[in-house]
């Protein structure tokens, strides 16, 4: 079969590069090695994962807070299978999702794992051994990424896990003591906080979600830690056993102090690496990067290799679903003969515990760093009317603005609902708004988005209404 373009890899970035190119008239293939679609977001990521929170939060606002709304309940309790079915049903919609969206656009789909022969034809391998070669003008490289680990610690899936089997589990942890206070880790560590579990973070850094604001993680720490988990910030693993049904972590204090926790599941969080295994990419003359596996690509996203592209986990940036997305329309629009273009600043970032968090452009940290003259605004969720109602008063939104030209240099939200919040900020800096622009256009009353009017208010030049 002969195709304009070939997509190995059918996650967030693949399977919308694919329906973008078919969009455009380009006949189309996709390769995925799994009998389902949707690569690790909709499998074994953002989706199951958001399932399992949503759940948990459900069962612990019904454990912690229906009282206060009037609503009385006897003999609450989980029932952790139902929840795992619930969350399964979920990926199955799903991911079903794309195969009829694939049938709709007219995408070829073929099951088994991609390899190249040349830069022009792929082996497609299949689960009963057999192969099968197809040819394109264009492929597209979106096979993602996997879970990483420490080189000293040995991931048995059963008692040392990472994030695919924590979304398997068939039992709540009595302790669960996580490595790394990243998003991963924290959600997933959210999810069984929340169903009762002990939680123990260890994080190499002196904050959680390190990567991101610094009064965003100090902020998440205190409300986690009201809800019963525990931090051990700036501390170094050295280790991890298991011995029947217990691990035991070692780690370094920072003054060297020697420590261990025993728990009954040790999740592994720190970090995700490319996946590129079994690509064939020697064969058209590409190399991974030593550190983090990444495939090299120009500005348009395209390799050394004249036709061959590759997007999402596999490149350079953060490893995010939406970005893969981003970056597969715009090959997609590239390969078209189109002229896209990624602001990759302004590709925001959101860890999905409650409250959530979510931030898009410059950190204070980074403003300085770089020498830039800024001001900030902040206004906190415990003066919002909507928020008061609800009774979800931790958090608050930060506004960083240029201190000459009032332009929105980056927005900082933890606090409810701030996924979908963050989506204004985004809107707001794509068109370079300043903090004024925003403070003047009317926001519905009550509503969570006034927290973002009033900083900025507050950074315009310090006239929040209702602090």
């Amino acid at each position: 079969m002969q195709y304009d373009v070939i997509v190995i890899g059918s996650g967030p970035g693949g399977y919308v590069a694919a329906i973008r190119a078919a969009q455009l008239g380009l006949k189309t293939a996709c390769i995925e090695k799994y009998s389902t679609f949707g690569g690790t977001c909709l499998n074994v990521g953002c989706i199951p994962s958001k399932a399992l929170l949503d759940s948990s939060e459900h069962y612990y606002n019904a454990s912690h807070t229906f009282k206060t709304h009037g609503i009385n309940l006897d003999n609450l309790s989980v029932d952790l299978t139902q929840m795992m079915k619930r969350k399964t049903e979920v990926v199955a919609k799903n991911t079903s999702g794309i195969t009829f969206l694939f049938k709709k656009n007219k995408i070829d789909s073929y099951q088994g794992v991609g390899s190249f022969k040349d830069k022009n034809t792929v082996v497609i391998t299949k689960t009963d051994g057999t192969t099968q070669e197809i040819t394109g003008t264009n492929v597209i490289i979106a096979t993602g990424s996997k879970p990483s680990s420490l080189p000293f610690i040995k991931i048995d899936k059963k008692r040392i896990i990472t994030s695919t089997e924590a979304l398997t589990l068939t039992e709540i942890p009595k302790h669960l003591i996580l490595i790394g206070g990243g998003v991963i880790g924290l959600e997933l560590g959210s999810v069984y906080a929340r169903l009762g579990a002990k939680v123990s973070v260890i994080e190499f850094m002196d904050s959680i979600i390190p990567t991101m604001d610094k009064s965003l993680g100090k902020e998440l720490q205190k409300v986690m830690q009201k809800q019963g988990v525990e931090f051990y910030l700036g501390h170094k693993v050295t280790g991890a056993t298991v011995k029947g049904k217990e691990v035991t972590v070692t780690f370094d204090s920072p003054t060297g102090e020697k420590k261990e926790l025993k728990g009954d599941y040790c999740l592994v969080a720190v970090g995700r690496i490319a996946y590129t295994d079994g690509l064939g990419l020697d064969k058209i003359g590409l190399a991974v990067e030593e550190r983090g596996r990444k495939v090299a690509v120009n500005d348009h996203l395209e390799t050394s290799v004249k036709g061959v592209y590759a997007i999402g986990d596999v490149i350079r940036g953060a490893m995010l679903a939406h970005k893969a997305e981003d970056e597969g329309t715009l090959v997609a629009e590239t390969i078209a003969g189109q002229k896209p273009h990624i602001n990759y600043n302004l590709i925001p970032g959101v860890v999905y515990t409650w409250p959530e968090v979510a931030a898009v452009g410059q950190t204070e940290e980074q403003l300085k760093e770089a020498g830039v003259k800024y001001k900030t605004g902040s206004f906190p969720f415990r003066a919002s009317g909507r928020a008061v109602a609800s009774g979800d008063l931790d958090g608050f939104v930060k506004v960083l603005a240029d201190a000459a030209t009032d332009e929105i240099l980056g927005v900082h939200i933890i606090g409810p609902r701030a996924a979908d919040m963050i989506a204004e900020a985004v809107i707001s800096m794509e068109f370079r708004a300043s903090a004024e622009d925003v403070s003047r256009a009317s926001h519905a009353h009550p509503t969570y988005t006034e927290a973002f009017r009033e900083a900025c208010l507050a950074a315009t030049d310090n006239r929040p209404i209702h602090i």
